[in-house]
């Protein structure tokens, strides 16, 4: 089966053809757009990730031209207009889970560098500066943690933070029985957030979901908390996040996603001048810490991401049972 990749570094070039199965590969840096649509001609099949666009008028460009079959090497699927895809008779299979302790360990990564600062610790040694002077954290043994999402990622959040003695209350519709078990809490969003030191996002964007942190929810946060989003940049408002920050109503901020960052994320735009005024607000705030989705980055999920994804494309070849389809 010929695959069109987009939004292609040289690390996913190197998992994908390590792992391929036998499919024909071509391979764009570029993200999937309407104007990039003219790429797909004579593709079976397309590979996206999270900021390629599969809006309705893309998924009908893309059926004229042949494709029958898209393959996200993600666990999101909100950039998929799925209910067009089912009208066009375009299957879409998705990785629904890969090393989560990956994305899990970077949120406590974040955590740990906002609260005990030693990314500033690091950058004053290098300059011969040995005080200690605005560097003072808190013990996280004790601290109250609201936890957002307790799916495969967010089990194996909790899972870590409470190692470290963490008291855990969990938000989601769907309660993890196995987790209860574990002793893990159940409570209302409202109770959740009035309670933390610090707010864990790891749930999925939707209609339900977007803006879930806004002016709203943050007025319930204890002043000075933590917020946590290594899940998609829609959950928060980036604008009600810097009037909390701004006030001291939000103490901490760890992003590992943005709103906005499709046209930032994954490009070395270090010679660049960055034209998005919000993300250049909120690293001006030293209480503000950002990597570029890099959350899911170790082998293990790279791994992980390849085998599951040609695993997807023999099953559509073969048709054999496409176990990891989205439906609306």
């Amino acid at each position: 089966m010929k695959i069109i990749v987009f939004s292609t570094c040289a690390y996913d070039q190197e998992f994908l053809n390590i792992y391929n199965t036998g499919h024909e590969l071509i391979f764009f840096e570029q993200a999937l757009t309407m104007q990039h649509v003219v790429l797909t001609q004579g593709a079976d099949a397309l590979c996206l990730f999270v900021n390629d666009l599969a809006n309705a008028e893309v998924l009908a460009a893309l059926q004229e031209n042949g494709v029958k079959l898209i393959l996200l090497r993600c666990a999101g699927f909100n950039n998929v207009d799925l209910e067009a895809a089912a009208e066009l008779g375009i299957k879409i299979l998705r990785v629904p889970a890969y090393s989560p302790e990956a994305v899990a360990e970077h949120a406590l990564a974040m955590i740990l560098t906002l609260n005990r600062k030693t990314h500033k610790a690091y950058n004053r040694i290098r300059e011969g500066n040995f005080s200690l002077e605005k560097l003072m954290g808190f013990n996280l043994n004790g601290s109250k943690v609201a936890l957002i999402g307790t799916g495969n990622i967010g089990k194996a959040f909790y899972r870590i933070i409470k190692g470290f003695g963490c008291s855990v209350v969990a938000v989601d519709p769907y309660p993890d029985a196995e987790l209860v078990a574990e002793g893990l809490r159940y409570a209302k969003l409202e109770e959740a957030l009035c309670e933390a030191d610090i707010v864990s996002l790891h749930c999925p964007l939707s209609t339900y979901s977007f803006h879930l942190i806004n002016k709203q929810t943050l007025a319930l946060f204890k002043k000075g908390a933590m917020l946590i989003n290594t899940s998609r940049g829609g959950l928060v408002n980036t604008h009600d996040v810097i009037s909390a920050l701004k006030s001291g109503q939000l103490g901490y901020l760890g992003l590992d996603v943005y709103e906005q960052e499709s046209n930032l994320f994954f490009h070395d735009l270090s010679e660049d001048i960055i034209q998005d005024d919000l993300i250049a607000r909120l690293i001006s705030f030293p209480n503000v810490l950002i990597t570029a989705h890099q959350g899911f980055f170790t082998r293990e999920a790279m791994q992980q991401i390849a085998e599951i994804t040609f695993s997807n494309a023999d099953a559509f070849v073969t048709g054999a049972t496409l176990v990891n389809e989205i439906k609306p």
